[in-house]
């Protein structure tokens, strides 16, 4: 494949990873979106209804939650398998695994009629969709990394990416659909609706990805012999470092997306009157000019650099964080709708874009697969799932002011510019060692 092809000769060639890479993607997190999305409106009354509402609803939350800290374990899990059998394998596994998990939520009695086992199944179902998760997000990535020419890996390795924001569209829009019914159908069995949908997802999905190939990394490592037989212990022994680079840069793409996404959501309604109308359509604006931009930013990547991308977006998306509240504070739609497009659409959107193509590039393919999960999950987990908690806490402490918040924001900054710096080092001693420069 030559250099000089067009974008749109090498998307042509490759459609069908592509297409298989995005749609399993997508799957997943609309899964995952979709249980958050419930907990904020039925699981509470179905579920936790022997609690008080507001317990109820914590505990909503925190079953939500969860998952950010088993997806490491699904990670670790699958990663081996990957490293050891291969990518597309290990990729219908999580699949099944994930959608298997959904479509049991959508059949599961509730409180009423089985009792506590209710709640009890619950967390189980979503015990297991964040281990499903915690191996899809690396296996999605390496088949359109892996497949991508050596030109075009930014713009390959951002389509699985889009499959976020492309997964919280699905999800938000179905739940909408559903509560067109009236409260009673809608708690009794219209919330089950989207649940059960997502089995013929998976069905597709899979589908999909039958026909696809094992990535040609994969099968290069195969062939000389070089396949891990212990991938974690040989990552955590000599790769440890790039490792924390990979969750370093993972912090920066994690945190501001629950503070962009979720935490504006609770924010501009309980402490800046705004309806919730108001904010869950910015949101949604946000998220759609974000699916646009992920795959532009991606091919741009390719032009420009990708750490150059990555360190100036972080930059200017530090730049922005106090514009971002005082434009919320303006108490007007025009603000939240600025604020969140330009924060989460515009400028969160190149940061995602190459998270996963940076990733990918710090490690060898005997132990990529173990490599970028670990490290993206460990992000996750430290500065994903408790972001919206840390900023709800932080405000409630100083009074409602944000600038704690903010400062909070800026330390994600501070700590992903330094893994961009370490990645840049790394990559420089790789090059002077006789290695190629893959950043």
């Amino acid at each position: 494949m030559t250099t000089q092809e067009s974008s749109t000769a090498i998307l042509r060639k490759n459609k069908k990873v592509l297409i298989a890479s995005l749609t399993g993607s997508s799957i997943e997190w609309f899964d995952y979106f979709l249980y958050g999305t419930a907990a904020a409106l039925v699981f509470n009354k179905v579920f936790f209804p022997m609690v008080d509402p507001l317990i109820g609803l914590i505990l909503s939350y925190l079953s939500f939650s969860l998952t950010f800290f088993i997806r490491p374990i699904g990670g670790v899990i699958f990663a081996h398998i990957g490293d050891r059998i291969g990518r597309k394998k290990t990729l219908v596994l999580t699949l099944s695994l994930m959608g298997g998990a959904t479509v049991m939520i959508g059949l599961l009695p509730g409180y009423d009629s089985i009792g506590i086992w209710a709640p009890c199944l619950l967390i189980l179902m979503r015990v297991i969709q964040g281990i499903g998760i915690g191996g899809e997000w690396g296996g999605a990535l390496l088949l359109a990394y892996e497949y991508a020419p050596a030109k075009r890996k930014g713009l390959f390795g951002s389509i699985p990416q889009a499959g976020v924001t492309i997964g919280m569209l699905m999800a938000t829009f179905i739940v909408s659909l559903m509560t067109l019914f009236s409260e009673e159908q809608f708690l009794t069995w219209g919330w089950r609706i989207p649940f059960l949908l997502s089995a013929v997802l998976v069905l597709l999905g899979l589908w999909i990805r039958k026909d696809i190939d094992e990535t040609p990394d994969f099968q290069q490592v195969k062939r000389s012999g070089q396949i891990s037989k212990t991938p974690l212990k040989t990552t955590l022994t000599h790769h440890w470092r790039e490792v924390l680079i990979a969750a370093g840069l993972k912090v920066v793409e994690t945190a501001p997306f629950y503070i962009f996404s979720t935490f504006v959501v609770s924010y501009a309604t309980n402490n800046l009157q705004y309806a919730k109308s108001q904010a869950l359509e910015a949101v949604t604006l946000g998220a759609l000019v974000a699916t646009l931009m992920i795959p532009l930013m991606g091919l741009l990547s390719d032009k420009i650099g990708r750490q150059r991308m990555y360190a100036v977006s972080v930059v200017l998306l530090g730049m922005f964080i106090v514009p971002w509240f005082m434009l919320l504070d303006t108490g007007t739609t025009w603000g939240i709708v600025a604020a969140t497009v330009i924060a989460f659409g515009i400028l969160w959107a190149p940061i995602t874009a190459v998270l996963g193509t940076l990733c990918s590039e710090i490690f060898h393919a005997s132990v990529r697969y173990t490599g970028i999960t670990l490290g993206y999950q460990l992000g996750a987990a430290l500065a994903g799932g408790t972001a919206p908690l840390i900023a709800t806490g932080l405000l409630a402490s100083s009074g409602g002011d944000w600038t704690p918040v903010a400062w909070y924001l800026g330390v994600t900054v501070a700590i992903s510019l330094l893994a961009i710096f370490l990645a840049s080092r790394s990559a420089r001693k790789h090059a002077i060692a006789g290695q190629p420069d893959a950043l």
